[in-house]
């Protein structure tokens, strides 16, 4: 009898080992270098706007920890302000009472949010969706009024005064252009966001993503949730809490508002526009929400507020991949070539 050949089979794509994987996933991307270069090459090519980018870089900080609890981990927040306030009353505290080099009290601050994010994670991770949400916003309001009740320490509705941190590393002092103010915090954001890429495509950071995706498989394999969530969750308190101190340092003020809950909120209107679980999501959500918020208040100074608001909730409407909602759609081709993919 005759033979039929098999028919020639297309070579199927190699399947990467865990460390191959991770390798890949680390690997940067030209387009990446590009966004760090152009970032950099802002404090030449806008000279008159360094005070607008150092809020943008510290804005972009802020999303980035809560990226990592919330677009890694799954942890949804109203509350996260809570530790941003720790850290930006701890940076005034510090420079108040002796540490005046920023870059020791930037440390001293991520330390000290990160315990209160740590002391936090307890009772945060008990509850599931509705609860834990409702606790991480319980947690936010009771820092507040802590801060509020202990005036003769924060100095209360009043804000801290006397906050005038020494030259960075004893050598570069704040200016009134902001160029100090830009550099420092960008550099900051930029050390942070590697440690933050080098975790997340990181076996720990695999395990992490895991857990987002399905608890109960990656506990049945031998992943410890409890111990991964709450490490991630006092990672971005650090992340968060030396945003706020990057704010205090450099605005040389702090008050009530860094606790507020329109600072969760404006963490979380930045990653529905830049999208989460990305990295960039948060830095270029950032980008957009304050380049936004600048324009619309110069053209409108009395409704900038409700066209804000208006164009937010289209873009919420319009957004139909969860990961992947309202501006982030047009920057998809961007986040994709900086790094992202679709799940």
């Amino acid at each position: 009898m005759l033979q039929s050949n098999p028919a020639p089979q297309q070579d199927a794509k190699p399947v990467l080992g865990p460390a191959a994987f991770l390798k890949a996933k680390a690997a940067w991307r030209w387009p990446e270098f590009l966004f760090w270069i152009s970032a950099f090459a802002l404090i030449l090519l806008l000279p008159n706007r360094h005070l607008l980018l150092n809020e943008i870089a510290i804005l972009g900080l802020f999303a980035l920890s809560l990226d990592l609890i919330l677009g890694y981990a799954g942890i949804v927040s109203l509350g996260h302000a809570a530790f941003f306030g720790v850290g930006a009353y701890a940076a005034g505290l510090l420079t108040k009472y002796g540490v005046t080099e920023p870059v020791s009290g930037l440390v001293l601050s991520g330390v000290a949010a990160g315990f209160a994010g740590f002391l936090a994670s307890f009772m945060i991770l008990r509850g599931t969706d509705l609860t834990r949400l409702m606790v991480t916003l319980g947690v936010a309001l009771i820092f507040h009024e802590i801060a509020n009740r202990l005036d003769w320490l924060t100095g209360g509705a009043d804000g801290l005064l006397g906050v005038a941190p020494g030259p960075i590393l004893g050598r570069f002092d704040f200016d009134f252009a902001g160029t100090t103010a830009y550099v420092y915090s960008l550099t900051v954001t930029f050390l942070l966001f590697l440690a933050a890429r080098r975790i997340v495509h990181s076996p720990f950071g695999l395990s992490v993503k895991a857990l987002k995706d399905n608890r109960l498989r990656a506990a049945t394999i031998g992943i410890a949730p409890n111990r991964r969530l709450i490490a991630i969750y006092t990672l971005g308190a650090v992340y968060a809490g030396m945003a706020g101190a990057l704010l205090t340092q450099t605005t040389q003020f702090v008050s009530l508002e860094v606790l507020d809950f329109a600072r969760s909120a404006d963490a979380l209107l930045v990653l529905v526009i830049g999208g989460s679980g990305y990295l960039y999501g948060g830095l270029i959500g950032a980008i957009a929400f304050k380049l936004m918020k600048d324009t619309l208040s110069a053209m409108t100074p009395a409704y900038w507020i409700f066209w804000m608001g208006f164009i937010l909730v289209i873009l919420v409407l319009i957004g139909r991949d969860r990961r992947m909602a309202g501006l982030a759609r047009p920057f998809a081709p961007l986040l994709r070539l900086l790094g992202a993919r679709r799940p």
